[in-house]
């Protein structure tokens, strides 16, 4: 018997794995793809992410970030880091950096998708392990979390539960406001700035990230409905700078983004959330490692200490500020004022655009 199965091989529930291991618990992670894993990501390192990594023994390579620059047709604003640089690291090598962590500190990987799963008051037991917490760290669309029904206006889970029946039978309610996806890919390009540069459109946003000597990615974050292309082409600065850059790598995918849910720890007190699984409003600040990272450590504490249901309290203690400010900046950027006065304010207050990234970014 384990001491916490880990559903979901990320760089979260390595993570989580690793702060599990620190606190002398023996945990094991069930990831059924091999090697490091890609998605669509901003791939900016916010200074309090970098740091934390750092804590847990984990450097990967990318490049220096200074700050956080906004831009439009016509304003430009750059706000630089205070409490060190961010960095801009490819998806995979921060996946293989902490797997080879993970395993250093004597995580067990095993290759084996979590099909289902049943929990007793002792234990829980999926496909043939057994440990006394499973902890989801199996991403926006959480199919644990789906089959313990944290997802709002969800009915009681059972003892036993099939993920795939569950995931179909417990759908999402619609969302009340217009969803938002994100689209990421690569371009072959000696990176042109240390920012995490933030172009605005009318209705979407392009982060551009350097996290090579000649590679940049730039995400974009907006409405369903259009192709990387598409969405690009409502950045004509940013398309005109990229068009002699060669793509590398296929474009790829997240959304909807906002993933509201009920709980952080299922009924029963042997099934807890982390990372993206555990809740998520928008990529809007680019804080979801550093989030992620905080929810990992608080839960590692928890479960070392013998009170996993003390983790509510705690995940709603390092997310809220997060939460709140992504929230408040969402606001402001669907209001048909607000929206297209934000890059403007930023550049006619560049002491208040500063302070919000400082407090953004811990």
């Amino acid at each position: 018997m384990f001491d916490v199965l880990i559903v979901g091989g990320g760089p979260i529930g390595l993570a989580t794995a690793c702060y599990l291991a620190e606190a002398g618990l023996s945990a094991v992670v069930a990831e059924p793809r091999t090697g490091p894993i890609d998605k669509a990501c901003g791939e900016g390192l916010m200074p309090p992410a970098v740091a934390a990594l750092r804590a847990l023994g984990v450097d990967p390579v990318g490049r220096r970030l200074r700050g956080i620059r906004y831009c439009d047709p016509t304003h430009s604003v750059d706000a630089e880091f205070r409490n060190g640089p961010g960095r801009g690291v490819r998806r995979t090598v921060l996946h293989a950096a902490l797997a080879e962590r993970a395993e250093a500190v004597g995580v067990e990987l095993v290759p084996k998708r979590i099909t289902e799963f049943s929990q007793s008051a002792a234990c829980v037991q999926a496909d043939g392990l057994t440990a006394r917490f499973l902890v989801a760290a199996d991403g926006l669309h959480s199919p644990i979390r789906r089959a313990c029904n944290l997802d709002p206006a969800s009915a009681a889970p059972s003892a036993s539960v099939s993920l795939s029946a569950s995931a179909s039978a417990s759908a999402v309610p619609a969302p009340a406001r217009p969803a938002r996806y994100g689209l990421r890919r690569h371009f072959q390009t000696a990176p042109w700035t240390d920012f995490v540069e933030v172009h605005w459109s009318r209705a979407s946003e392009a982060y551009v990230t350097p996290v090579d000597d000649g590679l940049v990615g730039v995400a974009i974050l907006g409405p369903a409905g259009a192709t990387f292309d598409e969405r690009l082409a409502a950045f004509p600065a940013l398309r005109e700078r990229l068009a002699g850059a060669e793509g590398a790598g296929p474009v790829r995918g997240a959304g909807p983004l906002r993933q509201a849910v009920r709980r952080r720890v299922a009924p029963g007190g042997r099934v807890l959330l982390v990372g993206d699984a555990s809740g998520y409003v928008d990529a809007l600040t680019g804080e979801g490692i550093s989030v992620g990272l905080a929810q990992a450590r608080a839960l590692a504490v928890c479960l070392a200490a013998g009170r996993p249901a003390e983790y509510e309290r705690r995940w709603h203690r390092v997310s809220r500020r997060s939460n709140l400010l992504t929230a408040a900046l969402l606001a402001a950027r669907r209001n048909p004022v607000l929206g297209p006065r934000i890059v403007p304010a930023a550049g006619a207050l560049p002491a208040v655009f500063g302070g919000a990234v400082r407090l953004i970014t811990g």
